[in-house]
């Protein structure tokens, strides 16, 4: 009896993970987060369902000798995704400093703030393809699989991701890993 029961857990634990797969196989260039949301899993257990060429992970001890390479990129988009907004600022990073329990960025940028710094468990260099072009990202994630903030490489007037922030992405494949 306790083994059926095992079985029967360890197959309800499966089904959101099998579910999220199959979404992805039929929709590959889905919104992570949703397929997330759909399912009851966290984004970067979604995330880490994708093909590993489209994900590259880096260790949060990184955070801020990533910020302060990203910070030399010029403007980039940075976004914030929850439930209620997906908030899109256009900027460069500000070149931050520790205090008060922060990862504190101001300049003269839209761009400023704190970030809690401590909470980031995970950062990903992302590359995908979506319906008709490349993305390209790099997502902070928290303790619980969420996403922080991403920024992107930016696009020019015609749409194509900018070369001189696309190279700069590439190197991070190899440069902080």
């Amino acid at each position: 009896m306790a083994d059926s029961l095992t079985i029967e857990a360890g197959t309800a634990a499966e089904e959101p993970l099998a579910r999220a797969r199959r979404m992805l196989a039929e929709k590959p260039d889905a919104m992570v987060e949703s397929v997330a949301r759909e399912t009851g899993l966290s984004t970067r257990a979604v995330l880490e369902l994708m093909p590993a060429e489209g994900h590259v992970l880096i260790a949060p001890e990184r955070f801020e000798a990533l910020w302060q390479e990203l910070a030399t990129w010029g403007t980039v988009m940075f976004l914030v995704h929850t439930p209620d907004i997906v908030l899109e600022c256009e900027g460069a990073l500000p070149v931050g400093s520790f205090g008060h329990g922060y990862y504190n960025i101001h300049g003269d940028s839209p761009i400023g703030g704190h970030i809690k710094a401590s909470n980031c468990a995970a950062i990903y260099v992302v590359d995908r393809q979506l319906t008709s072009r490349r993305v390209c990202s790099v997502q902070f994630f928290n303790g619980e699989g969420e996403v922080m903030f991403k920024v992107f490489v930016r696009r020019d007037a015609q749409r194509a991701l900018l070369p001189d922030q696309l190279d700069r992405f590439e190197a991070l494949k190899t440069k902080f890993i």
